[in-house]
């Protein structure tokens, strides 16, 4: 998931902005951590990251994220990205309560 943040500053390709999966994504891809590897095990090799879950900047901490799915072990990269989907959607939803979700209303 990324979204694009609007041009204006002059330059020609404005930069992506990273959240959920593919912020995620590029931190494990700098890290070198290698799969199988447990909820604690990514936690500790991505220093306790907090990933962005939408375009606003808002985050959620690896270590709660990965609390909310079902499984603590993952084989390859891919079974921890499928299992922290369903995750940084609900939060990007408003699953933080009733102050995000009016956040997420206003268009600001």
């Amino acid at each position: 998931m990324a979204a694009r943040p609007p041009g204006g500053d002059g330059s020609a390709e404005p930069e992506a902005i990273e959240f959920g999966i593919a912020a995620l994504d590029a931190r494990l891809e700098e890290s070198g951590i290698s799969f199988p590897a447990t909820s604690d095990e990514i936690v500790r090799a991505l220093d306790h990251p907090d990933i962005p879950y939408d375009s606003k900047g808002r985050t959620i901490e690896l270590a709660t994220a990965l609390e909310r799915t079902p499984q603590s072990e993952f084989e390859n990269e891919t079974e921890l990205l499928d299992a922290l989907y369903p995750v940084f959607d609900e939060a990007r939803r408003g699953g933080g309560g009733f102050l995000d979700g009016l956040r997420n209303a206003l268009p600001f």
